[in-house]
C-alpha cells in the first residue's frame, strides 16, 4: 500500500470573513464600494478598495499558517458573485439581474456572455500578490470549474450547450496557463452534484475539466459537495486527467462511500469531512474519525495522498467559527502527517 500523506486543505473563503478580520475593514468597504448592484467588484476597483483587499489577504494568510496548513489559498477576497467572479468582471460579459446561488439564502449577479471570453489575468493577478508572502510549494489555486462556471452563467453569444462550456474551458485554460507556481489547484465543482449533467454533457464536462488540468503542472482536485456525484457522472469524472476527486462526507456519505468503493477513484483523494455551513465546530477527534471511517472502509484502496478539507467554501462561517475549524482540522491532521510518496 502506498503512503498515505494528509494535506490539510481550505479550499474557499469569501471576502465578508477577510475583510472582517481587518479592524474597520468592513465599514470601510461599505464606504468605499456602497450597497447597490452596480457598487460590486468589476476588475476596475479603486487604489482605496484594493488596499482594504490586500490587508484582507494578508490577514488570512496568516489565519491558514498560523492553524499549520499544509496548503494556503489566497482567499477569493473579491469574489462578490461567489464562483461566477471570474466572469461577472469579464469585458465580454454583462451581469444582470441578482440570482440565488444554488440552494442557499446567497445571491450573485447573472453572468451573460455576450462576446468571445478572451484572457482577462484577473484571478493570476491576485495569486501573484499571495505567490509573493507564500512559498510555492505551500500555494493553492482555487477556480470555479468549467462545468460549474458554465452552468452558472446564461450564454448570449457561443449558440448552444457544446460550444459555450468549450468557451469557458478555452477561458479558464487561458487563465490557468497565467498563474504562477502552486502546488495544487482546486477546482471547485458542485453544479456536478446540484445539477448534473445529462447524457453526452457529461462526457464533455469531464472533457472539459480534463482540459483545465492539463493547462497546469500543480496536482489538480475535483472538488464536488452538497451531495454525492451520480454513478455516471462519477465514472466520466474519473475518466478525466486529474489526480483527485473531493468527495462530500456531510452531506451524503455513504454514497460518496459507495461511489469510491463501487467504481474506484484516483489515486489521491479529498475528503470533505468538515462541514463549511455549520457553525457547529468538530472536535479534532471526530474529525479524526470520520478520516479513519473512510479509510476502513475501503481496505483495498490506498491513497497516495488524502486532502482533508471542510466539504464546502467556508465563506458562511462567522470569523471566530471559521478560525476554530481551522484550528480543528490542524491538530486532527498533524498526528499523521508523513512525506508525500
Amino acid at each position: 500500500m502506498p503512503t498515505r500523506a494528509r494535506e490539510l486543505q481550505l479550499n474557499y473563503f469569501r471576502a465578508s470573513i477577510g475583510v472582517a478580520n481587518i479592524k474597520g475593514g468592513a465599514g470601510i468597504l461599505r464606504n468605499l464600494k456602497g450597497h447597490q448592484k452596480s457598487d460590486l467588484i468589476d476588475g476596475a476597483e479603486s487604489p482605496e478598495i484594493s488596499a482594504v483587499y490586500d490587508r484582507a489577504r494578508e490577514r488570512v494568510l496568516t489565519d491558514q499558517r498560523e492553524a499549520g496548513l499544509d496548503r494556503v489559498v489566497e482567499g477569493q477576497l473579491r469574489w462578490d458573485d461567489m464562483l461566477a467572479h471570474p466572469l461577472c468582471i469579464h469585458d465580454a460579459v454583462d451581469t444582470k439581474g441578482i440570482v440565488r446561488y444554488y440552494d442557499n439564502n446567497n445571491f450573485y449577479r447573472e453572468p451573460v456572455v455576450e462576446g468571445d471570453l478572451d484572457f482577462d489575468g484577473d484571478l493570476a493577478a491576485d495569486l501573484e500578490t499571495a505567490a509573493e508572502a507564500v512559498e510555492s510549494e505551500s500555494l493553492q489555486a482555487v477556480i470555479p470549474g468549467p462545468y460549474s462556471l458554465s452552468d452558472l452563467a446564461t450564454d448570449d453569444y457561443y449558440g448552444d450547450e457544446a460550444a459555450f462550456i468549450e468557451g469557458i474551458t478555452d477561458f479558464l485554460v487561458g487563465e490557468v496557463e497565467a498563474f504562477p507556481e502552486t502546488e495544487t489547484l482546486f477546482a471547485l465543482e458542485p453544479s456536478l452534484v446540484v445539477n448534473p449533467p445529462g447524457d453526452g454533457a457529461d462526457e464533455r464536462a469531464s472533457e472539459a475539466i480534463g482540459r483545465v488540468a492539463e493547462a497546469t503542472d500543480a496536482e489538480v482536485v475535483v472538488h464536488t459537495y452538497w451531495g454525492a456525484l451520480s454513478e455516471k457522472v462519477h465514472a466520466h469524472l474519473l475518466d478525466a486527467a486529474i489526480d483527485a476527486v473531493g468527495y462530500d462526507f456531510v452531506s451524503d456519505h455513504e454514497a460518496s462511500l459507495y461511489n469510491i468503493s463501487e467504481y474506484g477513484t484516483k489515486e489521491s483523494v479529498a475528503l470533505g469531512v468538515v462541514d463549511g455551513q455549520n457553525t457547529l465546530v468538530e472536535d479534532p477527534e471526530t474529525i479524526t474519525e470520520r478520516v479513519e471511517w473512510v479509510e476502513e472502509k475501503l481496505p483495498v484502496q490506498g491513497f497516495d495522498r488524502t486532502y482533508v478539507t471542510p466539504n464546502s467554501e467556508l465563506f458562511y462561517l462567522p470569523v471566530a467559527k471559521y478560525r476554530e475549524k481551522l484550528a480543528a482540522l490542524a491538530e486532527a491532521a498533524s498526528p499523521a502527517e508523513v512525506s508525500a510518496a
